[in-house]
C-alpha cells in the first residue's frame, strides 16, 4: 500500500473540496481507493488467524465512503479528510477501526456512544462482572499502547437501576467504551506497519471480547 500517495490525494482534496476537483481527479481517486482495499484484504486474513471469533470483513465491506452525508450535516465539506475503514465487523459498533487522515491518524476499537440498548447491556456486564473489565483497562501493555478509554461526557449520577456507591460507578457513568492507538506517518510508510497493526489488534482484543460479549448475551 502506498500510503505516501494515500496521503498526497487526501492533503489535495481537503485544498480543493468540491465534485468538480474529485471529477478531474477521479482516476487517481480509484487507484488509490482500489489499493487501499487490497491493503485491507491483506490484513483481513492476517487479523483472522489471530481469532477464532474474527468476523471476515473483506475490503471492499470494511471500506467507508469518503462523501460526507450532507443531508444531515448540510454545512460539512463534500468530502471527508480521511480515508476510513472497520475491519472485524459484524455492525458499525464495535469493529476495529482504522482512520487515515491528514488532521489525525489512528486504530480504534470499542463503542463509541452506542444506542440504548448496547449500553444497557454493557452496564449489565460490568455490574455482574466488572473487576474483569476494569483488569484488562489496568494491564500495563494496555495502559502503554492505549492510555485510558477515549474521554467522554459522562452521566453527572448513577445510571437508572445502579448504585451511586457501586465499586464500579465510574464506569457504569461512561457513554462510551472504546480506546484509540494515534498513529504517525513515519510508522504508517515503514515497511514493518502491518505488524504495528498486528500487535494493536491483539492488544486490544480481550477489551473488544469482553465488550462484544457484553452485547451479545
Amino acid at each position: 500500500m502506498n500510503f505516501n500517495a494515500l496521503f498526497s490525494f487526501l492533503e489535495r482534496l481537503v485544498q480543493h473540496n468540491s465534485t468538480d476537483w474529485m471529477d478531474d481527479h477521479r482516476s487517481e481517486y480509484h487507484d488509490i481507493r482500489d489499493d487501499f482495499i487490497a491493503w485491507l484484504d491483506q490484513m483481513n486474513l492476517r487479523l483472522a488467524q489471530l481469532d477464532p471469533d474474527y468476523f471476515d470483513t473483506p475490503g471492499k465491506k470494511a471500506i467507508n465512503r469518503i462523501n460526507n452525508n450532507l443531508m444531515f450535516h448540510p454545512n460539512r465539506p463534500v468530502y471527508k479528510d480521511h480515508f476510513g475503514a472497520g475491519l472485524d465487523q459484524v455492525s458499525k459498533q464495535g469493529d476495529f477501526y482504522l482512520h487515515f487522515g491528514v488532521e489525525a491518524c489512528f486504530i480504534g476499537g470499542g463503542y463509541w456512544h452506542p444506542n440504548s440498548k448496547l449500553l444497557r447491556s454493557i452496564r449489565q456486564a460490568i455490574d455482574y462482572n466488572g473487576n474483569e473489565l476494569q483488569k484488562i483497562l489496568d494491564t500495563p501493555s494496555f495502559k502503554k499502547m492505549f492510555g485510558s478509554l477515549v474521554v467522554d461526557d459522562p452521566l453527572k449520577t448513577a445510571p437508572k437501576g445502579f448504585s451511586q456507591d457501586h465499586e464500579h460507578i465510574n464506569l457504569l457513568r461512561r457513554k462510551s467504551f472504546a480506546v484509540t492507538r494515534p498513529l504517525n506517518r513515519t510508522e504508517i510508510v515503514a515497511d514493518n506497519f502491518e505488524e504495528v497493526v498486528v500487535e494493536i489488534y491483539k492488544e486490544m482484543l480481550p477489551f473488544r471480547r469482553y465488550l462484544n460479549q457484553a452485547v451479545t448475551v
